[in-house]
């Protein structure tokens, strides 16, 4: 889940004083929109308002596919909202919605509440307003940070993404080699890499996403 950078009004520092970093500036965003995710990836802040309850419901039904694998045990874990650091910028991190990772993950903290990438076997994001950043932002960090498996719910489009083998080349730089499409109706595979054997439902996952509110309004406003 992502949004695009905003620009917040902070004052400027003295000549005397230190620079204000990313870090700090984040830090005041949550400070004064309690419910934000702010996150730092390429020197840009990304903030997020908190998420609707389709966007809730959906990882809750995420949730279910994965510890019924087993994957919620003594090898990995399942876990939401924690900050992966980002080999992108010297504060730069993510904050996926979903991430499969190793159970010593508490071992290898970074900083800014967030854990080095290896730790992790999956991420997965559920899409809110601005779904290019989860494709495109985020698919080039979490590739460069060199994340096995990449999943999107995209809200926008009905699509469930499954991005594998990171890679880089000199004409797209950090991307994944492998990327497959699922629309509502298709039975999504995941690699073998988890673990575990895990399928999950197009349709249940798209459907779980989808607002309610009104039969007129369309994900990607939610």
């Amino acid at each position: 889940m992502s949004a695009a950078s905003v620009e917040q009004p902070f004052e400027e520092p003295l000549e005397d004083e230190e620079p204000v970093t990313l870090t700090a500036i984040a830090d005041e965003i949550m400070e004064r929109h309690p419910g934000y995710r702010v996150e730092i990836i390429g020197d840009h802040l990304l903030v997020t308002p908190s998420p609707d309850a389709p966007h809730a419901r959906a990882l809750t039904g995420l949730m279910i596919p994965f510890i019924a694998a087993g994957l919620h045990g003594d090898e990995t874990q399942v876990l939401q909202n924690v900050g992966l650091w980002l080999p992108t910028g010297d504060e730069d991190y993510a904050i996926p919605d979903l991430v499969v990772a190793e159970t010593d993950i508490d071992d290898h903290f970074v900083q800014n509440n967030a854990y080095d990438p290896a730790c992790f076997r999956l991420v997965l994001e559920v899409t809110s307003r601005n779904w290019r950043d989860d494709l495109r932002t985020k698919a080039a960090a979490y590739a460069e940070a060199k994340v096995p498996v990449y999943v999107i719910v995209d809200r926008a489009h009905q699509r469930v993404h499954v991005l594998t083998d990171p890679t880089q080349d000199d004409y797209r730089g950090h991307h994944y080699g492998t990327h497959r499409v699922h629309a509502s109706g298709e039975l999504v595979t995941l690699p073998d890499s988890l673990g575990a054997k895990v399928t999950l439902d197009a349709a249940e996952i798209l459907e779980a996403g989808r607002s309610k509110r009104s039969a007129a309004a369309p994900c990607a406003d939610d």
